[in-house]
């Protein structure tokens, strides 16, 4: 059971924990199947996902090699961390690991982050309703509420993609850890 410590010091374990893709898998891999996993069938799947090959591609010494490392390393850790219940066979996640999605802002490779995505479309909608202020923009042709509710769908629509892949992206949600 993890012992009571400061927010920060808290925060400062929890990206420990997250640095390690092998614990990020299990968390994963325990998320997906959403029920206690055996520790072979776990470093089954974390030897395919790190080594990019199916499971009944393994060799044995490749099922050997992430299996012991989980075993005496990882699984120990995530449950000194309060984040799995481990008993030398099954493994179960708990209520603590529900609170680790907050920490992992998946950003995939030719992406940028959404908040700089977000600040971007405030600067153009910054620009639009200056110009409008201005008259820069010119309102004969087309209308101010136009110029308005242009900004705000393109932010409800950016608002919903960014929900959706959020959510598609969150350990546990795809057949392969993110």
């Amino acid at each position: 059971m993890a012992t009571p410590m400061s927010s920060d010091s808290r925060k400062g374990e929890i990206f420990d924990l997250l640095s390690n893709q092998r614990r990020r898998y299990t968390i994963h891999y325990c998320k997906r199947e959403n029920e206690p996993v055996t520790i072979g069938d776990l470093a089954e799947h974390v030897a395919a996902w790190e080594l990019d090959k199916e499971v009944t591609e393994l060799t044995s010494a490749e099922r050997k090699r992430v299996y012991t490392s989980l075993q005496q390393t990882h699984l120990p850790t995530l449950e000194r961390a309060d984040v799995i219940e481990f008993d030398d066979r099954t493994i179960e996640l708990t209520d603590e690991a529900a609170d680790l999605e907050i920490y992992l802002d998946i950003v995939p490779s030719g992406s940028i982050p959404w908040a700089m995505y977000y600040l971007g479309l405030t600067a153009i909608g910054a620009v639009v309703v200056s110009g409008l202020w201005l008259g820069a923009i010119p309102t004969e042709t087309v209308s101010e509420l136009f110029w308005g509710t242009l900004v705000f769908s393109v932010f409800g629509v950016s608002a919903v993609v960014h929900a959706f892949q959020a959510r598609k992206q969150q350990l546990g949600r795809m057949e392969r850890p993110p």
